[in-house]
């Protein structure tokens, strides 16, 4: 999995950092002048927070509408990642978190990220 936000010259680079951190503990980062890049492969805090807010369908509609092939991206909002919390956004004024997640098995990764909560038709 791949992370990028954009660090505004407004904001402070290890706040930034500490709300990236909210929700992926385990990144890998590097910090440019105006971005900072990370990766990592456990989606396991990611996953516990999704499902502690009760945002599982939510968040499998938008792992699903970012499909493209063998990977998905999703935006999640930079504010409410300082406070621990998943968001989906686009076009916050701080600048989105841009999430990739690249899997040979996509349905497999979305499934166990966030898996429906809706009963299949019989």
């Amino acid at each position: 999995m791949r992370v990028e936000t954009p660090i505004r010259p407004t904001e402070s680079p290890e706040k930034v950092i500490a709300a990236v951190r909210n929700l992926f503990p385990d990144l890998t980062i590097e910090s440019f002048d105006d971005r900072l890049v990370g990766t990592t492969e456990n989606l396991d805090h990611l996953r516990e927070r999704i499902r502690d807010q009760r945002i599982r369908d939510t968040a499998r509609r938008q792992l699903l509408a970012g499909r493209r092939g063998d990977r998905t991206t999703v935006s999640l909002s930079k504010q409410a990642a300082a406070v621990g919390v998943v968001n989906f956004a686009v076009g916050g004024p701080l600048g989105d978190i841009h999430v990739e997640i690249e899997s040979d098995d996509l349905m497999t990764v979305i499934d166990r990220v966030a898996e429906s909560t809706v009963e299949p038709k019989a």
